[in-house]
């Protein structure tokens, strides 16, 4: 639905009030259908972007993080990125020579 919003959790960057409150607006923009509301509904309009940023901003600060792994991760976009990586079997190691 909201493509345009940038995704905001990030636990190596949190996201600033004023992305919060970008995202707000943005959604309140596709769910009112208005770009710029008139004069008439500017005070709901702006209200909505507040509580919604509130929300979401108290959102963010309660969400928990996993550990992170600490192998490096593979460029997005790469071949070893992405679901057909991950469900790719291991390569098996080759014997040692001698072993039969």
């Amino acid at each position: 639905m909201c493509r345009s919003i940038k995704r905001l959790r990030n636990p190596d960057q949190p996201a600033t009030p004023e992305e919060v409150s970008a995202a707000a607006r943005q959604f309140v923009r596709k769910i009112s259908g208005f770009h710029h509301p008139s004069e008439a509904n500017r005070q709901s309009f702006d209200a909505a972007i507040a509580e919604i940023a509130t929300a979401s901003q108290r959102l963010l600060e309660s969400l928990a993080v996993r550990s992170r792994s600490t192998a490096p991760r593979p460029p997005a976009g790469s071949p070893d990125s992405g679901p057909a990586a991950r469900r790719r079997p291991l390569p098996q190691p080759s014997p040692a020579a001698g072993d039969p």
